[in-house]
């Protein structure tokens, strides 16, 4: 999963423990499967096999080792945290308090709808569409990160993203991005395969049953009105693929301009509740669904949208309101769209809750005790590594016109890189968390984290800042920041491990690195100058050209078919395999400057060129339901892991390396063969 966005959401993928050597695992390998036909299981075939999904998994795979190694981390932290919590109103404490309120079921029980029940009045009451505009202001959220994929299909109808400006890169300005539904993707409402019906309607039976928790009148009604809603949003919303689409996204409104673009809300009203009444200007992300969705407030009824709002606050708040609404959540988030058999134990979600909320909090004490200066150092050495094989590639590049390719040296030059943790810490003062009520310390922390990001406007850009935790299990490339981050939990085996050969290492983690490095120049990178500033700095000759091969591998992609009908939209996960194929090709290349430093062995039969094109493949290895599986592909910017591991069918290299022969599933001819960078 890596990426300028998240490779795999490893708070989602956790397995048990998986066997792990130093270097290439060779009892993963089946000899009986040709490299040449199927790379993927060649690599991980006997592992495939031999390998089971606990029933309170939904994936188990390569990132889930790392995942579990982290979570007993973790665990130990909080047992410390909960024993010695600290002083009221310190961070620590917050993180105690937090923990404490999500295990209390007692209190939780208790509470039950009390907190929850003025909110719903205040929905019940709304008499017209200026209340009911009013009401979509208040439910604005900070819960979307387009550049990290997260929440396109928010359950909110406008969510807001603060980042820095695409024009003005030096100072943050809010971006409005549009939502509306529940559901992974707009596919599980439109697509007509019978397994998106059959999705549909459990889906209709579970806003049925919030609407029965909560004491509604006529639930099954109420559902089948929430759901019709939502599906006229999703016909309405932009596509993830189209949504990747930097210059279509670069679209500011003066707030004044809301009225006619997008008539059918009370925007004064909305803007005023939202807490945004004075600024004067947004990035609209979607234009084409702010307007849609602005006009569906008009014409769809005030009932329906009513309905809408209770469901998605009850939706929103299950897991602090009861055992009853939260056991429904688990039924259909986690049985139906993603085939989990069982809960995590409750004190891995609580965990997973608290380091979701108050992740700076935890990854202070996490690299204390997790991260040595030493590792830091040995990975800095790789990034360097990377970044000197990189720069040699786009000197060397044919096709690249001397201006083009002089911007792209300057992105590469300026590149902010951050390894294992940030430079300072987000403070969580003001935000009160109290041991006993899990449902207010919720609405808190959103409202809090509202108020954090919409503070943030108009103020300069720090470009040393973080998106991710030090604790998660991923790295990311940052185009408007034209920055990386790679977080310490990723840097452990077997993405990296000091003790394994050259091979290994630039094999998993090099290619980790490289990747994130190639988002740089990917098909969103490339829409960014060395500051950030969305810019054409491209020749019409080279962007042509760019076009072209990335068309040729998106190609590829399109023909993959993990499901009979359901093939892999080579557009929608086209960034990461720009990304994919630049990282393997730059850190193939740091490792054999580092062999004329440290020569290297054979593991078994095979040579450290085989060992790393294996490490790689090995990387990707997962297991998953298929209800996940078929959710990752319509709602997912990756290609499924097998996928991923394809790549190397564009290197010649492989070719020879594995004796791959014409007629052969994965065969291409040079000519077919893509290379970009």
């Amino acid at each position: 999963m890596i990426s300028r966005k998240y490779l795999l959401a490893s708070a989602l993928f956790a397995s048990t423990a998986l066997a792990q050597t130093n270097g290439i695992n060779l009892e993963n390998i089946d000899h009986n499967v040709k490299p040449g036909d199927d790379f993927y299981l060649f690599a991980n075939g006997e592992w495939m096999k031999n390998t089971t999904i606990p029933a309170d998994r939904t994936s188990v795979g390569s990132f889930t080792i790392v995942a579990d190694k982290t979570d007993a981390q973790l665990k130990q932290i909080f047992a410390d945290v909960a024993s010695n919590p600290g002083a009221a109103n310190t961070d620590t404490r917050r993180v105690a308090d937090l923990y404490a309120a999500y295990m209390n079921e007692a209190a939780i029980e208790q509470h039950g709808l009390a907190n929850l029940k003025p909110m719903l009045a205040v929905i019940d009451k709304i008499a017209d569409k200026k209340e009911l505009s009013a009401a979509l202001g208040r439910s604005l959220r900070a819960d979307v990160d387009p550049l990290n994929n997260t929440n396109f299909h928010t359950a909110n109808l406008v969510g807001v993203w603060v980042a820095p400006g695409f024009n003005d890169p030096d100072h943050y300005a809010p971006y409005l991005l549009t939502g509306g539904g529940l559901l992974p993707a707009r596919d599980y409402y439109l697509a007509d395969s019978e397994h998106m019906k059959h999705v549909r309607e459990v889906y209709k039976q579970h806003l049925a049953k919030l609407f029965t928790l909560a004491g509604y009148s006529e639930p099954d009604a109420r559902a089948v009105r929430v759901l019709a809603l939502e599906t006229a949003i999703a016909k309405v919303q932009t596509s993830l693929a189209d949504s990747e689409d930097i210059h279509h996204a670069n679209n500011v409104w003066a707030q004044s301009d809301f009225t006619a673009k997008a008539p059918g809300i009370d925007w004064a009203t909305y803007f005023t509740a939202a807490g945004l009444a004075k600024q004067s200007s947004f990035y609209v992300w979607q234009p084409a669904s702010m307007t849609a969705n602005a006009a569906l407030v008009q014409s769809e009824s005030l009932a329906a949208w009513k309905d809408l709002l209770a469901a998605h606050l009850l939706d929103a708040n299950s897991l602090s309101l009861s055992k009853a609404f939260a056991d429904e959540q688990f039924e259909f988030y986690g049985k139906t769209l993603s085939g989990a058999q069982q809960q995590r134990p409750r004190e891995q979600r609580g965990i997973a809750l608290t380091n979701s909320i108050l992740g700076d909090a935890v990854g202070q004490i996490y690299v204390k005790q997790n991260f040595s200066p030493e590792a830091k150092a040995r990975a800095q050495a790789m990034v360097n590594n990377l970044l000197a094989a990189f720069h040699a590639r786009l000197e060397a590049l044919d096709w690249m016109t001397p201006s083009t390719k002089a911007e792209a040296l300057r992105k590469l030059a300026t590149l902010h890189v951050g390894i294992g943790y940030p430079d300072h810490w987000r403070s969580y003062a003001g935000l009160e968390i109290k041991p006993d009520d899990l449902g207010g310390n919720l609405r808190r922390a959103a409202v809090h984290e509202l108020h954090y990001s919409l503070g943030r406007i108009g103020k300069p850009v720090d470009r040393a800042e973080w998106c991710m935790e030090p604790q998660t299990v991923n790295a990311v490339n940052l185009p408007l920041d034209n920055g990386l981050n790679f977080p310490a939990a990723i840097l452990q085996p077997p993405f990296f491990d000091a003790n394994a050969p050259d091979a290994a290492n630039y094999g998993a983690i090099g290619t980790v690195i490289g990747h994130e490095i190639s988002h740089t120049f990917d098909s969103e990178g490339a829409a960014f100058d060395s500051k950030g500033k969305v810019r054409d700095w491209w020749t019409p000759a080279d962007y042509a050209h760019f076009k072209q091969v990335t068309g040729a591998l998106a190609a590829q992609f399109d023909a993959y078919e993990p499901f009979p009908g359901v093939h892999v939209s080579g557009k929608q996960t086209l960034g990461e395999d720009i990304a994919d194929l630049g990282g393997v090709a730059a850190s193939f290349d740091a490792f054999h400057v580092a062999l004329k430093k440290k020569p290297a062995a054979n593991v078994g039969p095979y040579t450290p060129d085989q060992q790393f094109f294996l490490a790689f493949g090995q990387i990707w290895r997962t297991k998953m339901r298929e209800a996940t599986y078929r959710a990752r592909v319509v709602s997912d910017p990756h290609a499924p892991g097998q996928y991923r591991a394809s790549t190397v069918r564009n290197f010649d290299a492989w070719y020879t390396l594995f004796d791959v022969k014409p007629g052969e599933k994965l065969y291409l001819a040079p000519e077919q063969r893509v290379h970009i960078w």
